[in-house]
């Protein structure tokens, strides 16, 4: 698979787009499931744009498309700190939806350290990100006064999978910064489906656009939005939860076999 989509055309003209999580979605299910969803993207190119929606950096995207999976178009990164597009391989930040982001976070990553060095059960990620601070957590020795210290310092914690802890922007996460680049682009938003797995997905399948929780998905994610009537909520695990919801919403159609 290649960067092969039309650059610089209007994804607003397309009759689907995919905002999607990788770990877990995207990148979850089957390796047979993965390539259906995958060649089915890249067959219908014209047709289907792609928006990358995931706690990742942009240099972990650029590795994983040159490795084969499918280029997105535009990339929500950093669990929704980052907005930008793609051409040619290369992610670049839309600065005027930055903007907000870069204020509300004030160059607070040095505080956010120095407070939190040491907390039981967080370890620093080595990556320096522009506007969060991200930990490992390892849950059996986790205080959750954490919680309380970054709110007090004026961010937002956010754990997912049990296995991370962000420090976020307050107000800032997947979801509002999903919103804001569907409405930056113009994308009518019943073209659009979200689809995620974990608790960092959650702000993102409740800000209103149709989605999908894939099958395997994080059980404290499924209690707060299987009530959701725009949210499916998938049998299928990852990538073929993913078409399982494109049928569902009747959204585009599917390759032979789904």
């Amino acid at each position: 698979m290649s960067f092969d989509h039309p650059h610089n055309r209007d994804i607003a003209g397309c009759r689907f787009v995919l905002a999607t999580d990788l770990d877990g979605t995207f990148l979850g299910g089957s390796e047979e499931d993965r390539a259906r969803l995958y060649d089915w993207i890249e067959a219908n190119r014209d047709t289907i744009g792609l928006i990358f929606v995931t706690g990742r950096d942009p240099k972990f995207i650029g590795e994983l498309c040159d490795g084969g999976v499918p280029w997105p178009e535009y990339v929500v990164g950093d669990v929704g700190t980052t907005i930008a597009r793609v051409e040619d391989g290369k992610i670049h930040p839309i600065e005027p939806l930055e903007v907000e982001i870069a204020e509300t976070w004030g160059d607070a990553g040095d505080k956010v350290r120095e407070t939190l060095d040491g907390h039981p059960g967080l370890t620093l990620q080595p990556t320096d990100f522009r506007y969060r601070v991200s930990y490992d957590l390892d849950h059996t020795a986790f205080d959750d006064s954490a919680h309380d210290i970054v709110r007090e310092m004026g961010h937002d914690p956010l754990v997912s999978d049990n296995r991370y802890f962000d420090v976020l922007p307050r107000g800032i996460s997947k979801g509002p910064s999903l919103r804001r680049l569907v409405k930056h682009l113009g994308i009518e938003e019943g073209r659009v489906l979200a689809a995620g797995d974990t608790l960092n997905d959650l702000s993102m399948l409740q800000c209103g656009l149709q989605a999908v929780a894939v099958g395997g998905a994080e059980q404290e994610l499924l209690d707060q939005v299987s009530n959701l009537p725009h949210v499916h909520t998938a049998e299928a695990i990852g990538a073929a939860g993913i078409l399982e919801a494109v049928e569902a919403f009747n959204l585009h159609p599917l390759p032979k076999g789904v």
